[in-house]
């Protein structure tokens, strides 16, 4: 009996040593460096007397304060209430302070819907020196709806704000003290991230038992995989210097819901300060995540953001300029 025992142990291990094996193996075979050429209509921008003139870059000089980028997916019905919220605060605050400059940059991530359309009133209404669209020839997820605007901002500061609003825009002033309150700041790098992990506790008696363990389960793997020190990664609201998104979009890989894992882990390796905020968060009807197949989807893509790094298959990049 005990015999057997120690046998069905010794398979179980090898068993086990065999799937980790193929995990890793796969994650190594799997990964690409994602595309970073744009295709042609993706270089430019429309103006409001419809002229075409080219994105700036981020390898650039800044040449505004501030850079809001919007990553959006059909979000026709959700981006004007983001909008109206946001320009109302940034002409209110330019007004107060004139030499205060912004850009927001309306990404349309390949929609199938008026997005392009929606975005395109706002830069006719306030200019496309204020607002300007880059509609994605193809959908490549948030991340990388994310990583195309910046690269083409010009603010000395790059806020990353989803097009539902959940976060009220007017905490960008909440996410800039604390980016202002690190010191130092190496080569002028720093992150403040917006956090909802004060409303975790009132999310828990909201939700399931399963999602409850799913959420849970996804901080788990974040924390043991790539990320320490901050509780909510996935919130869409940080604020990068210049200098840091730079540093970190260049290494980015992931392009869809993980991403914000990815350049928190970067970030980290480069040792770049992150600073974490508690905003105001509402959740807005119309969320793109499946819960169930979304927190699966992240979660393999965390392992396997660990095991490419591992094994070389990633590796963090200097910044280079691309087409």
């Amino acid at each position: 009996m005990d015999l057997c025992l120690c046998e069905l142990i010794k398979c179980l291990g090898v068993l086990a040593v065999v799937a980790l094996f193929l995990v890793v193996l796969i994650a190594h075979l799997s990964a690409s460096m994602i595309d970073l050429k744009r295709h042609e209509r993706e270089k430019y921008f429309l103006t409001s007397d419809s002229r075409t003139e080219p994105f700036p870059s981020l390898f650039d000089p800044h040449s505004l304060e501030l850079s809001v980028v919007v990553p959006s997916y059909n979000e026709e019905l959700r981006l004007p209430v983001m909008m109206d919220e946001t320009m109302e605060y940034l002409e209110k605050r330019q007004k107060k302070h004139q030499s205060f400059t912004y850009e927001v940059i309306v990404v349309d991530d390949g929609s199938k819907d008026k997005t392009t359309e929606v975005a395109l009133g706002y830069m006719r209404k306030y200019g496309a020196d204020k607002v300007r669209v880059l509609t994605l020839v193809k959908n490549r997820g948030k991340g990388g709806a994310v990583r195309m605007g910046t690269m083409s901002s010009r603010g000395k500061l790059i806020l990353m704000a989803d097009a539902d609003g959940a976060t009220k825009f007017a905490d960008i002033e909440k996410v800039e003290a604390a980016l202002q309150s690190i010191n130092p700041k190496p080569d002028n790098m720093a992150i403040s991230c917006g956090s909802r992990a004060h409303l975790e506790q009132d999310s828990v008696a909201q939700r399931s038992v399963f999602r409850t363990f799913l959420m849970y389960g996804f901080h788990f793997l974040v924390w043991f995989f790539c990320v320490k020190g901050i509780k909510d990664t996935q919130c869409g609201f940080k604020l990068f210097t210049r200098e840091a998104a730079l540093k970190t979009f260049s290494s980015l890989h992931v392009e869809r819901w993980a991403f914000d894992v990815e350049l928190l882990y970067i970030a980290q390796r480069f040792k770049i300060p992150i600073a974490e905020v508690a905003v105001n968060w509402t959740e807005i009807e119309g969320s793109k995540l499946v819960p169930f197949w979304s927190w699966l989807q992240m979660g393999r893509d965390l392992v396997f953001i660990r095991l490419r790094y591992i094994t070389g298959a990633w590796k963090l990049e200097s910044p280079r300029k691309t087409q």
